[in-house]
């Protein structure tokens, strides 16, 4: 039997939230940005990466590990 890791979920969670906070607060800045399309293309690949990065450590908190 597997043990989920509730470290590693919880804090994929965090992540995630993170990364969606992070795009909404840019996106609501970058209108005054000189170059908001530059930008918010930066922010959203940034903002992808953390929450991919999420994802996989909550599947893996999931998984688990044996005991």
């Amino acid at each position: 039997m597997r043990q989920k890791n509730w470290r590693i979920i919880i804090v994929g969670f965090v992540l995630a939230g993170l990364a969606l906070g992070f795009f909404f607060f840019m996106a609501s800045i970058a209108p005054k940005s000189t170059d908001p399309v530059a930008l918010m293309q930066e922010v959203g690949r940034v903002s992808g990466i953390a929450g991919g990065i999420s994802f996989v450590m909550i599947i893996i908190g999931l998984i688990g590990k044996k005991v």
